[in-house]
């Protein structure tokens, strides 16, 4: 829908600085819905590493291709794709953008599942990254106009929790369909009336991994249709101090804007070294559960995945909480309260990479997501409080290609090469590296004799070599810290003043 002030660039709109756009009643629907669809997207993005290691089986994968698949195909999409979308939500509607991307990425979800071979699975997962691409920025956008600076950092902090939402929904619903056999998911078709519809197919071949793709991936088109007739086009800029009617600004315009601004720089790669970890864990979170504690894709997704990521969520939710009631008293606090959180997290994670059981690794895991996730929230408000109006989508958009290339392109990629790496190194130590070629890495879940006397051997440094690689991709912490203490020194210099205001700040 569109809303008629809208197409003025909230010229002839009345200033709502101080309440926002529409009703409290109507902005926090939006703002649900929103972070809906953050959820939805996180859902789809992140149900491949609920079911890492099936498709590592099916596909006999070595841990330095699972990591390129995870990282960099749908990072390079998602970053290439989300510049020119940033700068059409910058011109156009940005509800009609976010539902187009919705049901791109459901389908290609869905068909993620039907994958023939890896090459395919690729492919679609190609398909995801474009469509999601279009989805955080125009809706960052979105709520900056209904919500006054004031409130901005709570907003954008419930906003992010559709990462986590979404990461702890894709665990619960991934992990659960995911751990059924294909035979029993056909006979519960079959229960509906909708046997007919798949007489061809047998169900005993398809695995669980295939299904949960499926049944995730299709409800998103429902979800965008939702949005589409309820989410209003606010006027752009109406919930800023008054400065004159807002333009649109191009691509180049917006670039001059915030490239001058240290902050932008600092913000960014704080955020993408901490994505950088986030993948690099999120995408062998599963396969560590299950190689090393020696559980099912199941429980490890429902038992210990869905309440961490519920963790995080939390964490997400109480920084922006923080942030908000710290903000009077400690301007840069957005910045800096992130860097002592990952601070934190570093020894935290470690300790429980390196616990001897779940019992002691899980609550050390909770404190490390807790702490980890409450920049979620800070990234944005930091991006969108250094431009103006006219700019925050293209600005946003460019902080995500940074984030997409190095955090998930990279951070997957380096977590898997150097499993592969220790794991290498751990057997070379043995002797045993000649036995890695003839390595079937499903035989580790329950058929190691089948791998031979040195079978034992072999998956010791399977899940060895993981718990030294996901240690190591912790220690990328410290670069992130360090930026988002670089960015609090300069964020106060570089915070954004209406030209009706600038007199008297300075």
């Amino acid at each position: 829908m569109t809303d008629a002030t809208a197409q003025t660039g909230g010229a002839s709109a009345v200033p709502g600085h101080v309440t926002g756009f529409g009703s409290r009643g109507y902005r926090t629907y939006v703002l649900l819905a929103l972070m809906l669809v953050y959820t939805l997207n996180f859902i789809d993005r992140t149900v491949i590493s609920v079911v890492a290691q099936p498709i590592i089986n099916t596909f006999q994968l070595t841990d330095t291709q699972w990591g390129v698949l995870a990282g960099w195909p749908f990072a390079v999409f998602y970053a290439v794709c989300g510049i020119p979308i940033a700068m059409l939500a910058d011109r156009i509607n940005r509800v009609m953008i976010i539902t187009v991307c919705i049901i791109i990425w459901s389908v290609m979800t869905a068909l993620c599942g039907l994958a023939a071979g890896f090459l395919w699975l690729v492919l679609f997962r190609i398909g995801v990254a474009i469509g999601e691409a279009g989805g955080t920025p125009p809706a960052n956008s979105i709520i900056t106009d209904y919500f006054a600076p004031k409130s901005r950092a709570n907003a954008m902090g419930i906003y992010a929790m559709g990462v986590t939402v979404g990461a702890v929904l894709a665990q619960l619903f991934g992990g659960t369909i995911a751990g059924i056999k294909g035979a029993d998911f056909g006979a519960w078709i079959g229960s509906i009336g909708l046997g007919g519809l798949f007489s061809g197919l047998d169900w005993s071949t398809v695995e669980g991994w295939r299904i949960a793709f499926v049944v995730i991936g299709l409800p998103g088109v429902l979800i965008a249709v939702i949005l589409m007739f309820t989410v209003k086009e606010p006027p752009r800029g109406y919930s800023d101090p008054p400065s004159g009617p807002v333009a649109k600004a191009g691509f180049f315009e917006a670039f001059r804007e915030f490239s001058k601004k240290h902050t932008f720089w600092y913000n960014a790669l704080a955020a993408a070294f901490v994505a950088f970890v986030g993948y690099g864990l999120i995408s062998f979170q599963a396969p560590f559960l299950q190689r090393v504690h020696g559980i099912g894709v199941r429980d490890a997704a429902v038992l210990y995945g869905a309440p961490l990521a519920a963790v995080a969520a939390f964490g997400t939710f109480m920084g922006g909480f923080l942030i908000e009631r710290l903000t009077p008293r400690h301007p840069t606090v957005v910045a800096w309260l992130p860097g002592a959180g990952l601070l934190i997290a570093i020894p935290a994670y470690i300790a429980a990479f390196f616990a001897p059981s779940l019992s002691i690794a899980f609550p050390l895991w909770i404190v490390a997501g807790i702490t980890h996730y409450a920049y979620l929230g800070s990234q944005y408000t930091i991006a969108t409080s250094i431009v103006s109006p006219r700019s925050r989508a293209t600005t946003v958009s460019v902080m995500l290609l940074i984030i997409s290339l190095i955090g998930n392109g990279l951070g997957p990629l380096f977590t898997g090469w150097m499993s592969s790496f220790s794991m290498n190194s751990i057997l070379a130590s043995k002797g045993l590296s000649e036995h890695l070629e003839s390595f079937n890495p499903k035989l580790c879940a329950g058929s190691i004799a089948d791998l031979g006397e040195h079978g034992p051997a072999l998956c010791s440094a399977y899940a060895e070599g993981l718990r030294w690689s996901m240690s190591a991709t912790v220690l990328v912490f410290l670069i992130a810290a360090a930026c988002f203490f670089l960015a609090a020194r300069n964020y106060r210099r570089d915070a954004y003043a209406p030209a009706s205001l600038a007199d008297e700040l300075t």
